[in-house]
C-alpha cells in the first residue's frame, strides 16, 4: 500500500504525508534485522570466564525466537586482545580464547539449520602490532616494500623528534608512534588512528588490496553472509597527511566540516569498495557489506551504498538521536530521502559495542557523552526506569520503521550500562589512554545474564566474567523474561514477528499530522499506525485495533502516556 493513501478514523480520515514508498528489490538485506554478538561477552561454555563460539551456537534457538534474519560477530580472530579483538594479529584463524575454526564451521552450520546468516566483522584499516606483516615492516628499512605495507613517516623537526602531523588517536593523544633503529636509534613514526597497538594499513598500496582480497574469499569459501566493515570511511587518508584542527573522529565542529576531513571519506575509498563488490557477487547467496562509516552530513553517507558498492551502512545520526521529537522526526525524514536518492535501504540501530546502551542513554538528564565514551561512578547516573520506559518506547518505533534494523545483544533483556565498574576492571584502552579521564566503552560490553539462579546468571558455568556483572542482573535474565508476558524480551518477540509477519521492513512511510500535539512522532507503514509519546502529557489516539505496545500501561483509554509507543492497525 502506498504511503500516500487515506485511511479511514474515527471522525473522518487520518491523512498522511508520504516520505517513503518502498524500495524496490526483495534482497533479504533490505529489510533485514541483524542481531550483533560480543563473542567475550555472549555465552562460556568452557568456563573460563570469556565467551565463545560454541558458546553462540548453542543459543542459536534463542536467537532465533526473535525473528532475526542474520548475527553479526564482533572480531574473534587471533589477537592480542589489546582493543577487545580489534587489533587483528591473522585474518584467517580463530583466536583459541573463543575456540577452533572447527567450532566456526560448526556455528555456521547451526545457524543455517534456523534460516540465520553469520556475518563477520572485518578490520580493514589497522591489525594488531603483532601481525607478521608489521612485524616485517619494524625489521626491514624505510623506504621498503615491507614498510610501504603501513604508514610510516620521517618525523618533523631537527632530528625527526616531533610527529610527521597533528593527527590526534580517537582513543586518546597522538596519532603517531615513534620505533627504534635495530641499533637503537630513533627511526621513523607509524600511523595509528586508534591505539599504538594498532598501526593503519597504507591501502594506497596495491598489496594492501590484494591481501584483502584473500581475507575476504577465506571467509566467503567458509559460507559467511557478509562482512560488517569496520571504520570503512578512513581506509584512504589524504595525499600529503595534512595537519587537521577538527576533532579526532571526523565530526564536524565549527570551523572544520567533515568533508574536509584528511583521514576520512576520501574518493578513492570508492575504488576499493566497488571492486569488494564484484568480488562477493560472484558468490551466491546475495552476500553482503555494510559500512561502518561515521560521516556527516547524511548525504555524503548514502556515497558508501550506491549501487555497485555496500548494501548497508550504519546510520549514526539515528544511533545519537536525542530524547527529541523534531529531531527525531528529522532525522527518520532526511534518511529515508536522502537514501531513497541511491535506491538503497536505511539502517536503524539504537545500541551497539561501542556506545553507552540505549536504556542507560535516555535515562541521563541531558545526553552530553563524548563518542565512544561510557557512565562512570563519578558521572550523573541515568534514571533507570525513565531510560527503560523510553528504550522501549523506542525500540518498537523503531521496529516498525521500514529498512535494515540492527540490534545488540542484551537490548532485547532491558539491560543497561553498568555505570558502576569500578576502575581495576576497565580493560577499554580509551581509559588508559586518558589516564581514566575517559571511563570507555566497557560498561556495554558486560556479559549477559541467561539464568538467574546459576552462577554469573548463567553465563559461564564457572561464574567467572572477564568483566564484572552488577549485582541486580539477575532480574534481567532470559529465563526470568521469557516467562513474563509483558517482560522487555516478549516485547521484542512480539514486535519483531508482527515486522516480519506485515514485511514492515519492506513498507513505506507517511508521517500522521492530524494531531499537532507536543512530543508526538506517529507515522503509517501500510496498514499500521505507529506512534510514540515523546512529552509529557497523554496524547488522545483514534480508535483502533492494538496491534503491539511498548508497555502494558502504555494507553490510557485511547490515549497514549507519555514514554511509550503502540502500533494500531488500520485496516
Amino acid at each position: 500500500m502506498s504511503a500516500s493513501a487515506v485511511f479511514p478514523s474515527q471522525g473522518g480520515a487520518l491523512r498522511t504525508v508520504p516520505v517513503h514508498d518502498g524500495q524496490p528489490g526483495s534482497e533479504w538485506w533490505r529489510s533485514s534485522v541483524i542481531y550483533q554478538i560480543y563473542p567475550r561477552s555472549f555465552r562460556d561454555l568452557r568456563g573460563d570466564g570469556v565467551g565463545d563460539l560454541p558458546g553462540i551456537t548453542a543459543e542459536i534457538p534463542a536467537l532465533a525466537e526473535l525473528a532475526i534474519d542474520a548475527i553479526w560477530l564482533s572480531p574473534f580472530y587471533r589477537s592480542p586482545q589489546k582493543d577487545a579483538g580489534y587489533d587483528v594479529a591473522d585474518y584467517c584463524s580463530v583466536d583459541p580464547i573463543f575456540g577452533t575454526m572447527e567450532d566456526f564451521d560448526a556455528l555456521v552450520a547451526k545457524a543455517g539449520e534456523y534460516g540465520i546468516r553469520v556475518i563477520v566483522d572485518l578490520v580493514p584499516n589497522h591489525c594488531s602490532d603483532q601481525h607478521p606483516l608489521f612485524q616485517a615492516a619494524l625489521a626491514a628499512e624505510p623506504g621498503s616494500p615491507e614498510r610501504d605495507m603501513f604508514i610510516f613517516r620521517d618525523g618533523t623537526g631537527e632530528n625527526g623528534e616531533n610527529p610527521p602531523n597533528n593527527w590526534q588517536s580517537h582513543f586518546g593523544g597522538p596519532a603517531w608512534t615513534r620505533i627504534a633503529n635495530p641499533d637503537g636509534t630513533p627511526g621513523q613514526w607509524y600511523l595509528h588512528l586508534f591505539d599504538t597497538s594498532q598501526p593503519d594499513f597504507n591501502w594506497d598500496n596495491p598489496a594492501v588490496r590484494e591481501e584483502f582480497e584473500r581475507i575476504l574469499r577465506f571467509w566467503l569459501d567458509r559460507g559467511v553472509g557478509g562482512f560488517r566493515v569496520d571504520v570503512a570511511h578512513a581506509l584512504i587518508k589524504k595525499s600529503g597527511l595534512p595537519d587537521w584542527g577538527g576533532k579526532a573522529d571526523g565530526a564536524s565542529s565549527e570551523g572544520f566540516p567533515g568533508y574536509d576531513t584528511p583521514m576520512f571519506g576520501q574518493p578513492g575509498i570508492h575504488d576499493i569498495f566497488r571492486s569488494w563488490r564484484k568480488l562477493l557477487d560472484e558468490y551466491d547467496g546475495d552476500r553482503v557489506l555494510c559500512a561502518e562509516a561515521n560521516v556527516d552530513p547524511l548525504d555524503r553517507l548514502t556515497d558508501w551504498v550506491r549501487s555497485d558498492e555496500m548494501q548497508q551502512a550504519f546510520n549514526f545520526a539515528y544511533l545519537t538521536h536525542p530524547w527529541n521529537p523534531e529531531k527525531l522526526r528529522e532525522i527518520i525524514d532526511s534518511s529515508l530521502r536522502a537514501f531513497d536518492k541511491v535506491g538503497a535501504p536505511t539502517t536503524w540501530v539504537l545500541s551497539n559495542h561501542d556506545v553507552v546502551r540505549h536504556v542507560s542513554r535516555f535515562g541521563l538528564e541531558a545526553n552530553n557523552l563524548r563518542s565512544g565514551d561510557g557512565i562512570g561512578p563519578n558521572d550523573a547516573q541515568p534514571h533507570y526506569q525513565l531510560g527503560a520506559a523510553r528504550a522501549r518506547a523506542a525500540t518498537m518505533l523503531m521496529l516498525a520503521l521500514p529498512g535494515g534494523v540492527y540490534l545488540y545483544q542484551g537490548e532485547e533483556l532491558g539491560l543497561p550500562d553498568h555505570t558502576l565498574m569500578p576502575d581495576e576492571f576497565r580493560q577499554d584502552p580509551t581509559y588508559h589512554r586518558t589516564a581514566g579521564v575517559r571511563v570507555g566503552r566497557d560498561g556495554s560490553r558486560v556479559p549477559l545474564p541467561w539464568r538467574v539462579h546459576e552462577p554469573s546468571f548463567g553465563f559461564s558455568s564457572s561464574g567467572q566474567t572477564w568483566l564484572p556483572q552488577p549485582g541486580y542482573w539477575g532480574r534481567h535474565s532470559r529465563d526470568i523474561q521469557r516467562r513474563d508476558q509483558f517482560s522487555s524480551l516478549n516485547m521484542y518477540r512480539t514486535a519483531l514477528e508482527i515486522r516480519r509477519e506485515l514485511a514492515l521492513g519492506a513498507g513505506s512511510l507517511a508521517w500522521w499530522p492530524e494531531h499537532d500535539a507536543e512530543g508526538l512522532v506517529a507515522f503509517v507503514n501500510g496498514n499500521v499506525l505507529v506512534a510514540m509519546n515523546m512529552g509529557d502529557n497523554p496524547i488522545q489516539l483514534p480508535e483502533l485495533p492494538v496491534l503491539a505496545m511498548s508497555s502494558a500501561s502504555a494507553l490510557e483509554g485511547t490515549k497514549i502516556r507519555p514514554n511509550c509507543t503502540v502500533w494500531l492497525r488500520l485496516a
